[in-house]
């Protein structure tokens, strides 16, 4: 197995009496996508955030492709491509500006790959991207991401909030283009469908602590390929995060 460019072990981070990320281990290995799955308020977004820098863990360590985030959260974040679960745009800006301040900041911009993206996922350029819908808004921030070839992609439960037919038309969108061999991909989550269609690993958090990862396959007992149903990934689910409950 090729080195990991996101490792994190053991990490903990407390917000005053509360501790959220209590001994969190986990890989993300390159050409593979990784879903973090977990309800609300388990720390899946504090653990991006100590991941992207701006916050730090209060024990353990995580590694961007060797670099420490909490040392050195600038060089740490040119190897990430980074997805909020909220467009982080001003009202005025439109893709082109996205795309202008991305080519400024990043070494990596690829400019024909941004052109490329906007045409793939039908995205106005000139048109603010406050005033699109959160799908749009999305597929917008996630083509920024990808132009910046970066290592690694972080998505903050991208889905969250999009209507049944957004959410189709932004993973019909992406789906193709969350894969290379060279990059690992992150993605928050508690949309069980959402897992199941994208996911090559799946890391279920419970309790600040990875409390199941591994393949598709090995997270859902090892299921055959035909069997990558959400029936199968939602038993998984229920009993790695709360083993007492049972669902009918």
């Amino acid at each position: 197995m090729s080195e990991a460019i996101l490792r994190c072990e053991n990490v903990v981070k407390r917000f005053r009496r509360q501790t959220v990320l209590d001994g969190t281990d986990l890989d993300v290995q390159p050409g593979e996508v990784t879903v973090l799955l977990g309800p609300n308020g388990v720390g899946k977004s504090t653990l991006l955030r100590c991941a992207m820098g701006l916050v730090r863990p209060d024990g353990g360590s995580i590694r961007i492709a060797g670099i420490d985030p909490a040392r050195n959260p600038g060089h740490a974040r040119e190897k990430i491509g980074y997805v909020p679960d909220v467009p982080d745009v001003s009202a005025w800006m439109t893709l082109r500006d996205v795309y202008r301040i991305c080519a400024a900041w990043y070494p990596s911009w690829d400019a024909a790959e941004a052109s490329r993206l906007a045409d793939v996922l039908a995205i106005p350029d000139r048109t603010p991207i406050a005033t699109q819908s959160r799908g749009q808004g999305m597929k917008a921030m996630l083509a920024a991401a990808l132009a910046i070839r970066p290592p690694l992609l972080l998505l903050d439960e991208p889905f969250a909030g999009l209507d049944p037919i957004a959410r189709e038309d932004v993973l019909r969108g992406i789906i193709g283009e969350l894969r290379d061999a060279d990059r690992a991909v992150l993605c928050t989550t508690h949309d069980l469908d959402v897992a199941s269609r994208i996911a090559d690993r799946v890391a279920i958090m419970a309790d600040g602590r990875i409390a199941r990862h591994g393949t598709f396959e090995d997270v859902i007992e090892r299921a055959p390929e035909s069997a990558r149903d959400v029936s199968r990934l939602r038993d998984a689910y229920v009993d790695a995060v709360d083993p007492q409950e049972v669902l009918s």
